[in-house]
C-alpha cells in the first residue's frame, strides 16, 4: 500500500507534473505559501522527544527498493521529519544565528530547484554567471567602497574575481587562507609555487620553519579546520587568550615578532568582524596596522558582523574591514537568506589568480567560468537569492532590520542588569550577549571571595545555569544556548552563561521578558538554587573549604 507502480511513464511523470492536483506536497506548498508561521507552529513543534527516539525514524539503512507516492512520502514527511525540526522561525528560539526569513524566498527557493542551475560553468549557468558576479561586486562595494570605474573594470573580467561564493563562513575562511597561501609561497625563480610543489617543497625554498595564522581564541572553529586543510597543522594557529573578548593589537604585534624571529613566517592576522559566542568586532583597524608592520596577509571573518556595514549608525564598529585583504560574509546570517550563501570577498581583483584552476573540458582558460576560482565546483545558484534580498530589502531595508536587532539586544541588556538574580556577562557590541542566572546573595559572596574559592562556588552556579538551559530547551517554550568562557569578574577561570542571538524580526521586548521570567521560575525550583541560597550548610562548605 502506498508503493507507485514501477515503469517508465510513472517516473517521467515525477519530472513533470505531480500525481493530482490535491497531493499533499501541494496541499503542503499551499500552506508554506500562504502563512509559513502557522504551518510551522502546527506541524514544527518541539517535543519532549529525544534525539534517540528521532534517530529511530531513521535507523533503517536498506535501500528502498520499489518507487512510493509523493503524497505518500510527504505524509511520512510530515510525521517524522517535520514534526521534530526546529522552528528556527519561533520569535523565542533565540539561541543561535537561524532566524526566521522573509516570506518570498519560499516563491524564489521553487524557482532556483526548478532551474537547476549549475554555477560552476557558463555552460550550466548562463545569467546566473553575470548575475553572482554583480551581487560580489554590491557586497565588496559595501566593504571596500571602491570607485565605479574600479567596477566597471572589474566586475565581469575574465582575468579577475572580486570573490567567490560559498556554502557558509567555514569554506569562505577556507578559501581566504588558501589565496593567502598560495600568493606568500607562489612561483619563484627556479619555483614552481606551494599549489604545484606543495607546502614542503615551499617553506624549504623560501627557508621557513613553519607557518602559522594568528588569531584570538574567539576565532571561530573552521579556522582550525582551514589550516588542517592547509598543510598548516593546527599547532599553526596561534590562538591568543582574550579576557576583554578581543585581540589585543598590541599582543598580536608580539606574538606575531616573536614567531617570526624563530624562523617562522606569519601567513595572515584574522580579525573577527562579530564572534559567534559573544558577538564582540576586534579592533580591526588596528590589527590592519600590525598585519601591515609583520608583512602577513590580514583577514576579517565577518561571517555574523558583516552586515553591520549596512547600517549607518553602526557601521563604525566595524571601522577598519576596508583594510582587509579578505573579508568573510555569509547571507544567510543577518542578511536573511536561506542556509548556503557565504562569500568571501578579495580587496585586490587579481589575488584570486592564486588559487585558478583549469581543465580541457571545462574551466577553460580565458573563460568566464567561476569554478575557476572558487574551492567548490559544482554549486547552486544561491546569489540569486541574495540578489533578490538586496532588492527587496534595499539598504535602508537592512539598515532598519540591523539597527533594531542591535537596540533589542541593548533592551534585553538593560532587563538583565536590573534583575536582582541574573548577571550580565558580555554587554552587546552588535545582537549578541552572554548572561547567567545566579541569586543575588551569591553574587555579593562571589565578589567577597578569593579566586580558589570564588572558582568552587562558581562550579554550583554552573551547574546551576547548565541545569536551567537544558530544561527551558525540553519544555519547548523558547530556547537559549550556552557556552563557556572567561569573564574579566572571575579571572582566568571560565564560567558558563546563557547566549543569546537576537536577530529574528519577530522577537518582541515581550518575548525576552517571558524568556527570562520562565528562567527565573525554573531555577527556583532547582535543587542547585536551593543548596545556594538557603543560610546554612551547603553554601557555608563551599565558601570555607
Amino acid at each position: 500500500m502506498g508503493e507507485a507502480q514501477v515503469s517508465l511513464e510513472h517516473l517521467f511523470r515525477v519530472f513533470t507534473k505531480p500525481e493530482h492536483k490535491d497531493s499533499k506536497l501541494a496541499q503542503i506548498e499551499q500552506h508554506l505559501s500562504d502563512n509559513i508561521l502557522d504551518f510551522l507552529s502546527q506541524h514544527v513543534v518541539t517535543k519532549k522527544t529525544s534525539l534517540e527516539e528521532v534517530e529511530q525514524d531513521f535507523a533503517d539503512a536498506a535501500m528502498p527498493e520499489s518507487p512510493e507516492f509523493v503524497s505518500t512520502h510527504a505524509e511520512n514527511l510530515l510525521e517524522k521529519l517535520v514534526a521534530h525540526s526546529v522552528n528556527t522561525y519561533s520569535p523565542t528560539f533565540i539561541g543561535h544565528m537561524t532566524s526566521a526569513l522573509p516570506y518570498f524566498h519560499l516563491s524564489l527557493s521553487k524557482l532556483l530547484v526548478g532551474l537547476n542551475q549549475n554555477l560552476v560553468k557558463i555552460e550550466t549557468s548562463k545569467a546566473f554567471t553575470p548575475l553572482e558576479r554583480q551581487v560580489l561586486g554590491m557586497m565588496h562595494n559595501l566593504v571596500y567602497e571602491q570607485s565605479e570605474p574600479f567596477y566597471e573594470q572589474y566586475l565581469h573580467s575574465a582575468r579577475h574575481a572580486l570573490g567567490a561564493f560559498c556554502s557558509g563562513g567555514t569554506v569562505a575562511n577556507i578559501t581566504a587562507l588558501w589565496v593567502a597561501r598560495n600568493k606568500l609561497l607562489g612561483p619563484d625563480s627556479g619555483f614552481s609555487g606551494v599549489a604545484r610543489a606543495g607546502l614542503a617543497s615551499a617553506l624549504r625554498h623560501y627557508n621557513i620553519n613553519n607557518l602559522g595564522v594568528l588569531c584570538s581564541k574567539r576565532g571561530h572553529y573552521s579556522l582550525s579546520k582551514a589550516v588542517d586543510l592547509l598543510g598548516i597543522g593546527r599547532e599553526g594557529l596561534l590562538t591568543l587568550p582574550c579576557p576583554d573578548q578581543v585581540l589585543d593589537p598590541e599582543k598580536a604585534l608580539q606574538a606575531g615578532k616573536a614567531y617570526q624571529e624563530q624562523g617562522n613566517r606569519l601567513l595572515a592576522i584574522v580579525g573577527i568582524g562579530g564572534t559567534t559566542e559573544t558577538g564582540h568586532v576586534d579592533p580591526l583597524d588596528e590589527l590592519a596596522d600590525v598585519a601591515k608592520e609583520l608583512g602577513c596577509w590580514f583577514h576579517v571573518d565577518a561571517a555574523w558582523g558583516g552586515a553591520t556595514l549596512f547600517s549607518q549608525s553602526y557601521r563604525y564598529i566595524m571601522k577598519g574591514i576596508e583594510r582587509a585583504d579578505s573579508v568573510t560574509i555569509d547571507a544567510h546570517k543577518q542578511m536573511y537568506v536561506p542556509m548556503g550563501a557565504g562569500m568571501t570577498l578579495f580587496k585586490n581583483p587579481e589575488h584570486a589568480n592564486a588559487v585558478r584552476h583549469h581543465a580541457q573540458y571545462i574551466l577553460r582558460e580565458g573563460s568566464k567560468d567561476l569554478g575557476a576560482t572558487t574551492l567548490e565546483g559544482s554549486r547552486n545558484g544561491m546569489a540569486m537569492m541574495v540578489y533578490s534580498s538586496l532588492h527587496i530589502l534595499g539598504r535602508r531595508g537592512y539598515e532598519l532590520l540591523i539597527n533594531q536587532s542591535i537596540d533589542k539586544a541593548k533592551q534585553f541588556a538593560k532587563m538583565i542588569d536590573e534583575h536582582p538574580d541574573f548577571e550580565l556577562v558580555t554587554s552587546p557590541t552588535l545582537s549578541l550577549l552572554t548572561y547567567r542566572v545566579c541569586p543575588q546573595s551569591v553574587q555579593q559572596t562571589l565578589l567577597a571571595l578569593p579566586a580558589g574559592k570564588a572558582q568552587r562556588l562558581n562550579g554550583k552556579v554552573d551547574r546551576l545555569v547548565v541545569n536551567v538551559q537544558k530544561l527551558q530547551r525540553e519544555a519547548g517554550k523558547s530556547f537559549v544556548s550556552r557556552t563557556r568562557l572567561e569573564s574579566p569578574t572571575y579571572g582566568a577561570y571560565p564560567i558558563t552563561v546563557f547566549r543569546v542571538v537576537l536577530a529574528n524580526p519577530l522577537t518582541t521586548v515581550a518575548d525576552l521578558k517571558a524568556i527570562l521570567q520562565e528562567q527565573h521560575d525554573i531555577a527556583m525550583r532547582n535543587r542547585v538554587w536551593q543548596d545556594l541560597t538557603l543560610s546554612g550548610e551547603p553554601l557555608a562548605n563551599v565558601v570555607n573549604n
